[in-house]
């Protein structure tokens, strides 16, 4: 893993020729970036920001998702190891304490013909930051949640390993059964406003969420659960 002084965002920084399981992580991130534009808060020095560069063997683009899932539990894999309790994924990658986000994902994929060429996945990671400021509505980090203080540089070394191993495994099962709010019927609320009640019946290999009693397949953004941002 190279680690940095400072960037504006590691996704943006990693060199893209590097290879499989190649890591950049950086002390100081001045413009990360989460889903779908909205930014990512770090205290300079405090959590892990990172970014691993993947490159499957022969994933079609169709499963893209798999990908994403071996991330996120390979972030619940440390999380786990390290004592921490209700550790979740809340579709599609974000990693919940809880109810209170502790880590999110920022997978960008480049397709080669049908299969993904290379995939840069960049994690936040909130580790000894204890005041937020953004305005996030849960966010919650490794030091709330045990009252220690973390090497960083050295929890991004392992998480890299945890990551690895997870990536080309079959991960779907696992990442059904961490799912945040995976069980019973919860309400949750279109991007259209439309508010119903509905259980998780599974996630498809494009990354699309089916919930019970709906004839759509939602993609992120389009639908989430009441009450909680995407």
């Amino acid at each position: 893993m190279t680690i940095i002084e400072e960037c504006k965002s590691t996704n943006e920084a990693i060199d893209r020729m590097a290879a499989h399981g190649e890591a950049l992580m950086t002390r100081v991130q001045t413009a990360g970036r989460g889903q779908r534009g909205n930014t990512w808060e770090s205290e300079p020095y405090k959590n892990i920001t990172m970014s691993i560069m993947l490159r499957p063997e022969q994933l079609p683009a169709s499963r893209q998702f798999e990908l994403s899932e071996a991330v996120a539990l390979g972030v619940a894999d440390l999380l786990v190891g390290l004592g921490i309790d209700g550790v979740r994924v809340k579709w599609p990658n974000d990693v919940y304490a809880g109810d209170r986000k502790i880590c999110g994902i920022l997978i960008e994929n480049v397709v080669n013909g049908n299969n993904i060429g290379r995939s840069i996945a960049g994690i936040g990671l909130n580790v000894n930051q204890t005041e937020f400021l953004s305005g996030a509505p849960n966010p919650v980090s490794l030091k709330q949640l045990t009252g220690r203080d973390y090497d960083v540089c050295e929890l991004g070394e392992e998480l890299v390993r945890f990551v690895l191993r997870r990536v080309g495994q079959d991960n779907h099962s696992e990442y059904r059964r961490r799912l945040w709010r995976g069980e019973g019927k919860w309400q949750w609320e279109t991007a259209e406003g439309d508010i119903f009640e509905a259980g998780i019946e599974d996630v498809l290999p494009d990354g699309r969420l089916v919930l019970s009693g709906c004839n759509r397949r939602f993609a992120f953004k389009e639908v989430r659960p009441r009450g909680f941002a995407n």
